[in-house]
């Protein structure tokens, strides 16, 4: 299975780019998707959080307090590490066992943390990566989030810089312009991963 990984910083429109090469009819596994599923009632990791972070991380219902976690772990890196080590290895053995399933000609992994972990280049074969300057992504997550300015720009200082994730890419999508822009350098980008799935190695 040829594989890419697609990844950018928070607010850089990582899932409309997904979503793009899905209707593509591209499989998406998307690793954000796993975490929430892992730390749902009754999930796998939800436990082991609860565990490491105490009952101000969970709600009166049960369920995780995201909010307060990300608060909690954007301001230490200590705790963030502790997160990471419980929920990745969790949502590596997820990524394998969805990618074993599937049959299509390549598949896209959305690893948000990708650069910052050194993850799962072991199983790429490329690294796309959303861009977008960085007033844009943090107007962006402020819109749909309702954090503050500070907030996530904190968020932003725990993520790898833009240059660090330029350096890093082997593609690279401009995220700043109309959907119908994105569309096409999505469409642009599927025909290359077409190609280059279906070309038989030396």
């Amino acid at each position: 299975m040829w594989v890419v990984g697609l990844t950018g910083g928070i607010g850089s429109g990582k899932s409309t780019v997904a979503d793009n090469f899905a209707a593509q009819g591209v499989p998406v596994i998307d690793t954000d998707a796993i975490a929430r599923d892992l730390t749902a009632p009754g999930g796998a990791a939800l436990d082991a959080v609860r565990a490491a972070f105490g009952e101000a991380v969970v709600q009166a219902d049960g369920t995780l307090d995201r909010a307060a976690l990300r608060r909690r772990v954007f301001s230490d890196n200590t705790s963030r590490h502790r997160l990471e080590a419980i929920l990745h290895p969790l949502i590596r053995q997820r990524v394998e066992q969805a990618l074993a399933t599937l049959t299509a000609p390549y598949a896209l992994i959305v690893v948000p943390l990708l650069v910052e972990t050194g993850g799962y280049r072991d199983v790429l074969d490329r690294v796309l990566v959303v861009d977008c300057p960085e007033d844009l992504q943090i107007e962006r997550v402020m819109a749909r989030s309702g954090l503050t300015r500070d907030e996530v720009t904190a968020i932003l200082a725990a993520q790898a810089s833009r240059a660090e994730r330029l350096a890093a890419a082997d593609d690279v999508i401009v995220n700043s312009a109309s959907p119908e822009v994105l569309r096409t350098q999505v469409a642009a980008l599927h025909r290359r991963y077409l190609a280059f799935s279906t070309t038989p190695s030396p």
